[in-house]
């Protein structure tokens, strides 16, 4: 499928797949969305912790960049693993340049570092944040009661609806620890359905630029 990149809402850059007329990130504003989704409504709520972090959606390491960042004023420990099917190029990650956009300049090789480091392998980006990447199919995930956070980041609903299940939310519930959170940018009412279907206490919160609201999911 053809893809591109495009500059979003906030100036940050983001990938379109042209044939689904979907993006990576919001066309509003890639940055502003991962803050309000994955940090400030998910990150921000741990302190000072050592939290094991689940990424559906590796992608193009925005997530990842930008919990780094955070962890280290928070002064949390992060264990990160980040799940993507079909990872990104080299060639792609240079051109959305990240650590500009986010005034992190100096960690730009860090940012590199993140993509080039072999898949499967258990990699320490700082004393503060490990990295795991895994090159599977979402389905494949099997972990139960590990992780304290889940940033579910799948492409939306409309392109690839089986993401969206109660059969893949099943298996995002029991890879949490009791108390564990998912955070997604998704407020469909069939999402939040299938995610209290399988047992999650689900809040409605105000969405990033463009979106109306978004899903925070608790397993009690």
């Amino acid at each position: 499928m053809k893809r591109r990149i495009i500059t979003t809402g906030d100036g940050s850059k983001t990938i379109q797949i042209e044939d689904w007329d979907e993006q990576y990130h919001s066309k509003h504003g890639a940055i502003q969305e991962a803050y309000h989704v994955f940090i400030e409504h998910g990150l921000r709520l741990f302190k000072n912790d050592h939290i094991k972090l689940l990424e559906i959606g590796f992608g193009t390491g925005l997530n990842a960049l930008i919990t780094f960042l955070e962890a280290h004023k928070q002064q949390l420990k992060i264990d990160y693993v980040g799940v993507e099917a079909f990872p990104v190029s080299m060639d792609e990650v240079n051109q959305l340049d990240y650590s500009a956009q986010l005034h992190a300049n100096e960690h730009q090789q860090l940012f590199k570092k993140m993509h080039q480091s072999p898949w499967e392998e258990n990699i320490s980006i700082s004393e503060a944040f490990s990295l795991l990447k895994q090159q599977k199919d979402f389905m494949e995930i099997s972990e139960d009661d590990l992780f304290n956070l889940i940033y579910f980041d799948a492409f939306g609903a409309r392109v690839q609806p089986e993401l969206w299940t109660e059969e893949l939310f099943e298996k995002m519930f029991r890879a949490l620890k009791k108390d564990g959170i998912l955070v997604t940018y998704a407020a469909k009412g069939s999402v939040r359905r299938a995610l209290q279907a399988v047992g999650f206490a689900v809040e409605r919160l105000p969405g990033p630029p463009g979106k109306r609201e978004m899903l925070r999911a608790t397993k009690k």
